[in-house]
């Protein structure tokens, strides 16, 4: 007879839903051992930041079956030594759980969320060992529920093949709404904390083109049977986090359509939508096509790679394209949102002293730890990766006949790379010219590893569109509508405010700017100009009204009043609008004809 593998039994229930905790314990079978080490990642995998999850554990304490009292000793900020003399071991901690996003834990009255980075505890030497986990749903909250894609043995116990897959399904535990579809044999749901209706009918049938659209793309065999749209919704926050059959996402609770409202392509709307297109899409793209040195990183310290661009980049170009592919958003409203992009990016001098590949490799410590200041030093692998994107797929098309595209290369990696093999970091590059025939050397060079501008308009004349850059039309203005001739400031002034109380909070100065040139800094409160208290819509009046001289500024900085003159600049061409000159072609580009 076969021996038995050995196996990791984890619990986990809620301790304290106003103190934010977790009661989690860990029984681990004997071992030929006298200590063993246990340790918890310091990063989630798709946030490219150490996190330091182990700050949170509270009362950790280690016993043997009679109850006694282990040694403990604390290796490192994240790795704990248990003397065990190679008895069998329960651990018993608790996890505070007070952070409101898709990469932690958290607990309130309405629910409690984890991932499993954030609450399991690992054993070195134990990583392959299969793993338990029973789930404790409050008694005090007969109404919560357990949601999670993680196997389901019964009731609320699971398993899991081994460690890596115990922590990479999410957990939420409480009131929540749900619905499913099914695509192609896969179910997919769509699940809310907390108790809104929502207008579930809209959101599946949206979804469910976009589903379909991302299972036809890659083709069969399909990575997952189901799937889970798991949706913290709060007062205010966004964000969502990939795993292998699910995804975390956050968002605002009132920018979804309530159910029985009319139907309204609102922004926010729009970007729920692309937003669960988006992860949906990393299912493939991450979780199993991925960079080489993400094939088994170690949590416990940074996992350095110049490849995000590809990830997050042709990602984002997929999540929006998507909607208009499949008639979500008309083509005119795509077109826009990829305006409002290239606004973003145009209004970014970092990325003239930043490459997308420089910008994927310190991840760690720039992009994840970014401050009012980056804007002038650094360049987003998924904002400029978008459009690299963009770029790539219609040069593929002019370079080929339009015998290939983007899609056929994210089919090359699906093949050839979606078995966890890990793409090495000319992976695009090689594909192109081995596969497709097809050399991209020259555009690679400019745009991912240098720090030029996608040359777009000529690109963009082949798919029936043109760009167009203007004056910004506010001070708020995101980029994608065609100026009215109207109201639009004159003169520069190239700082993001704030509404205060009194004046304007200054929270970043794009260099070389007006505000760059007055002296004005990060955090001064703009208080007058030419001795009139401000506020946004008269700082825009005085931009925009005919003037020869500099505006005398007053400002609050650090308790003291100061007196700044700014100069009169003509307002920069860093607003861009996208309009579609041939339907035709831009509908076929698309595929929509």
């Amino acid at each position: 007879m076969a021996q038995q593998s050995p196996v990791l039994q984890y619990s986990l229930s809620v301790n304290s839903v106003s103190q934010h905790l977790f009661d989690v314990t860990l029984s681990i079978p004997a071992i030929d051992s006298e200590h063993l080490t246990l340790n918890l990642p310091g990063w989630i995998p798709g946030s490219y930041m150490v996190r330091d999850f182990s700050r949170n554990i509270v009362n950790f304490v280690a016993t043997n079956d009679e109850g006694e009292r282990l040694d403990v000793t604390l290796l490192d900020k994240q790795q704990w030594q248990v003397k065990t003399s190679g008895q069998a071991v329960l651990v018993a901690y608790q996890v505070y759980a007070f952070d409101l996003s898709v990469r932690s834990a958290y607990i309130n009255d309405e629910y409690a969320f984890c991932n499993g980075t954030s609450v399991f505890v690992g054993v070195a030497g134990c990583e392959a060992f299969p793993c338990e986990l029973v789930i404790e749903c409050p008694a005090s909250q007969p109404d919560w529920q357990i949601e999670t894609t993680l196997p389901h043995r019964e009731d609320n116990q699971f398993i899991s093949a081994d460690y890596q897959e115990l922590i990479d399904h999410p957990i939420f535990i409480g009131q929540c709404t749900s619905a499913d579809f099914e695509v192609d044999g896969v179910t997919f749901t769509l699940m809310f904390s907390g108790t809104t209706e929502y207008d579930m009918p809209r959101l599946c049938a949206d979804l469910e083109k976009v589903c379909q659209h991302h299972l036809s793309l890659f083709g069969k065999p399909y990575p997952v049977k189901h799937y889970l749209f798991m949706t913290l919704i709060a007062d205010q926050g966004y964000g969502g986090l990939e795993h292998r059959s699910s995804t975390a996402l956050l968002f605002p609770r009132f920018e979804l359509p309530l159910a029985g409202e009319p139907e309204e392509l609102s922004d926010s709307y729009v970007n729920f939508i692309s937003l669960c297109s988006h992860e949906l899409f990393h299912t493939w793209h991450v979780k199993r096509i991925k960079p080489d040195v993400m094939v088994n990183p170690d949590l416990s310290q940074e996992a350095y790679t110049d490849q995000l661009w590809i990830y997050e980049g042709f990602t984002s170009f997929y999540d929006d394209v998507t909607l208009a592919r499949v008639g979500v958003i008309p083509p005119e409203r795509y077109f826009k949102i990829v305006a409002q992009n290239l606004t973003r990016l145009y209004k970014n001098a970092g990325r003239f002293k930043q490459s997308i590949a420089e910008s994927s490799f310190y991840a760690w410590n720039k992009f994840y730890k970014q401050d009012a200041g980056s804007v002038n030093h650094i360049v987003s692998y998924y904002n400029k990766g978008g459009i690299v994107a963009l770029g790539l797929d219609i040069l593929l098309r002019q370079r080929s006949d339009n015998r290939y595209n983007l899609d056929d290369l994210m089919r090359l990696l699906w093949s050839q790379y979606g078995d966890e093999r890990g793409t090495p970091a000319d992976v695009i590059e090689q594909l192109c010219k081995v596969e497709l025939e097809v050399d991209v050397k020259d555009y690679l060079h400019s745009v991912v590893y240098g720090t030029e501008d996608v040359a777009l308009t000529g690109l963009l004349d082949t798919i029936g569109v043109s760009q167009v850059l203007q004056s910004p039309l506010s001070l708020q203005d995101k980029g994608g509508d065609e100026a009215a001739g109207k109201g639009s400031p004159r003169y520069d002034f190239g700082a993001v405010i704030k509404e205060a109380d009194t004046g304007l909070l200054i929270q970043a100065v794009q260099e070389s700017s007006a505000a760059c040139q007055a002296g004005l800094q990060i955090d001064d409160k703009l208080i007058a100009a030419d001795g009139y208290v401000l506020n946004a819509k008269l700082l825009q009046r005085l931009l925009t009204v005919t003037r020869e001289k500099p505006l005398a500024l007053s400002v609050i900085r650090d308790g003291r009043l100061i007196s700044l003159s700014m100069p009169v600049l003509a307002a920069r061409e860093q607003s861009c609008v996208l309009k579609i000159t041939d339907e035709d072609k831009a509908a076929a580009w698309l595929g929509l004809s």
